[in-house]
């Protein structure tokens, strides 16, 4: 470890250090460093400060931390990972029942054309408020016990791991909230993109279980649009008044029966896409 003259450390924090290291553990909370180090709390928090203080730690929050990389030089603040950040904040507030959703899912299975600046999160438990840490926004969404499923792990680099809403889950969570992953247009490129990879069957049974009217018919629609076919089962679910197709912009728009929406995006712009 390749360690500058002006971040010289004790034995202690040398040997703390390197222990996250060698663990993977770039960024990591109080009780984590505590089972690791076995030094009495009161202990390994003054360590803990001084790291700050010599720039070797940055405290994200209350309890929690991320090493700096030697490379960034003596830096008063650094986030680390969003994704890895937003699992540890998960697993301190919504007991560990969490995954990667929305537009840092679609980020995750490469469905996005434009940069996200805000790291989403479902989590089981409410986490009340939205945190702003370094200037890196994060978003938690509240589920319900039964809908946390469908997800996959996802590794960052060799040895830290986070859970990701799987393709079709994430394709179904953006089209009920398409507020999180920069509206239907964005949703829609992303299912084009992907196309080849969607397990039809499986994303049918995902949206039974979420058993939203929205999601069926904007789900239908678009799968229609770019090329599915055999869409009885999600037909069969149609039912109810009509719903927008994007519920992010003006109530507009002709209405289509087959799928009991009302087309507020043109049909033309969202198949314009397959040319893009």
């Amino acid at each position: 470890m390749d360690i500058k003259s002006n971040k010289t450390l004790g034995p202690k924090s040398s040997n703390l250090i390197l222990d996250l290291y060698s663990l993977g553990l770039s960024t990591f909370t109080f009780k984590q460093v505590s089972e690791i180090s076995g030094l009495p709390d009161q202990n390994l928090r003054n360590i803990l400060s001084r790291l700050t203080k010599k720039g070797i730690l940055s405290r994200i929050q209350s309890g929690l931390y991320s090493i700096v990389s030697f490379d960034l030089g003596h830096v008063d603040s650094h986030l680390g990972d969003p994704l890895i950040v937003a699992r540890e904040i998960a697993n301190k507030s919504s007991n560990g029942e969490y995954f990667i959703s929305h537009a840092s899912a679609m980020d995750i299975h490469q469905m996005l054309t434009q940069p996200q600046f805000i790291t989403y999160t479902s989590v089981g438990k409410q986490i009340k408020k939205a945190p702003e840490i370094l200037g890196t926004k994060f978003k938690f969404i509240t589920i319900k016990p039964e809908h946390y499923f469908g997800f996959e792990k996802h590794w960052i680099g060799k040895s830290e791991m986070v859970l990701v809403s799987d393709l079709e889950r994430t394709i179904l969570d953006c089209l009920k909230m398409p507020e999180y992953c920069g509206g239907i247009t964005e949703i829609a490129k992303g299912i084009w993109m992907t196309r080849s990879q969607i397990n039809y069957d499986k994303i049918v049974k995902y949206a039974e279980r979420i058993n939203v009217g929205s999601v069926y018919k904007r789900l239908g629609f678009l799968l229609e649009l770019y090329g599915f076919e055999k869409l009885d089962q999600l037909q069969k679910k149609i039912n109810g008044g009509y719903s927008l197709l994007d519920p992010t912009i003006a109530n507009e728009g002709r209405y289509i029966s087959t799928w009991k929406l009302r087309l507020n995006v043109e049909e033309r712009e969202l198949k314009s896409i397959t040319r893009t």
